[in-house]
């Protein structure tokens, strides 16, 4: 039932710009490393190229893909139809982190929403597109994007989002260090 693709094609464009919701996975090369995946929304992704995405991506309470990119580039992105007609469709391919510092941000920034608490953009290039049939994903109602983290980010300010970044955001849960981390 699965499909593989040779790149990300219009009709898989218009399906990923119909969903609310998408998943990040990563992982360590370590066999006893902590594989990580993050559900995403806030309209954050977005498609450069039929070879190559990119998301904003927000400060949170750790930052794990962004240091397994750092150290291998693999990710994975899922996009499930929770509505009909059923569908999942994968794209793997290698990542690495553009910090604001990079010389490339505002022209990939300026493809996105502003949003508080922004920390970095994660741009992957694709190297695999496959569907498969998501008959086993459950019928959902979209309700809205919740404002929970927007509004944490305000209330912290642009120097609380520094300082939370500091604490929580420069080593990963394995001990690895992120682009955040200044040696």
């Amino acid at each position: 039932m699965a499909k593989v693709f040779d790149c990300i094609t219009e009709k898989l464009q218009d399906f990923i710009a119909n969903q609310r919701i998408y998943f990040v996975g990563s992982a360590p090369l370590s066999a006893t490393g902590h594989i990580n995946l993050s559900p995403k929304g806030l309209e954050t992704f977005r498609i450069l190229s039929p070879h190559q995405v990119a998301y904003l991506d927000l400060t949170g309470s750790g930052n794990e893909t962004s240091a397994h990119l750092q150290e291998n580039g693999r990710i994975t992105f899922m996009f499930c139809a929770f509505q009909e007609p059923p569908s999942i469709l994968r794209l793997y391919g290698q990542g690495y982190t553009v910090l604001p510092s990079s010389p490339d941000w505002n022209d990939l920034y300026s493809l996105f929403p502003e949003i508080p608490g922004t920390r970095q953009i994660i741009v992957a290039d694709i190297e695999r597109v496959q569907t498969s049939c998501g008959f086993g994903v459950p019928l959902y109602e979209y309700q809205g994007q919740r404002e929970t983290l927007v509004n944490w980010a305000k209330k912290k300010g642009e120097q609380g989002i520094v300082e939370y970044q500091q604490q929580k955001n420069i080593i990963s849960i394995d001990g690895l260090s992120t682009p955040l981390h200044k040696s």
